[in-house]
């Protein structure tokens, strides 16, 4: 005997916004200072499996997606730079830099390491009491390329606080 077929309901909010990176290590013009218009699709289930909606017909309105996910893009990556912490040399320079504003990443600021940063840390972070859990994130780089980073296993073995990382707002 086989389970009875069931529904899984899933959303997906696109987020828009702007931010600079250079790739440590990197082998060609990527290595360089640069910047990007960034799309994120933010994929979400309930936290019931995705089963279930609420008395509106709704896993989650997404608003409440758009209002969590892009404040906090707003707040720490949008018209920043985003550095990995080994990057002395581009930490070094953009502290020069008046007004500045840069985000500290534990690792490359690739767009699968940034896919991966949103849905590990700011995703289970900020949408966390919404009755939801980010199941994949997908961050365009640009129009032709993007990385995606989804959900294997329980979201809630995702605990890494969002004080963790560093941002830098120097703004006169």
């Amino acid at each position: 005997m086989h389970d009875p077929a069931i529904t899984q309901l899933s959303l997906v909010r696109q987020l828009k916004f702007c931010a600079g990176h250079r790739l440590y290590r990197h082998e060609s013009k990527c290595a360089f200072f640069h910047g990007h218009n960034y799309r994120v699709d933010i994929e979400v289930v309930g936290v019931n499996g995705g089963t279930e909606v609420d008395s509106v017909g709704r896993i989650v309105d997404f608003s409440m997606i758009k209002k969590r996910m892009l404040g906090w893009l707003d707040d720490n990556w949008d018209h920043g730079f985003l550095i990995f912490e080994e990057d002395d040399n581009a930490l070094a320079a953009i502290k020069m830099v008046q007004p500045t504003k840069y985000f500290v990443m534990p690792y490359n600021p690739t767009a699968e390491n940034m896919a991966r940063y949103l849905l590990e840390v700011v995703a289970p972070n900020v949408l966390g009491d919404l009755g939801v859990v980010a199941r994949k994130v997908v961050v365009w780089e640009t129009d032709e390329s993007c990385a995606v980073a989804a959900l294997v296993g329980d979201a809630s073995d995702l605990t890494t606080p969002l004080e963790s990382a560093v941002l830098i707002d120097h703004r006169m």
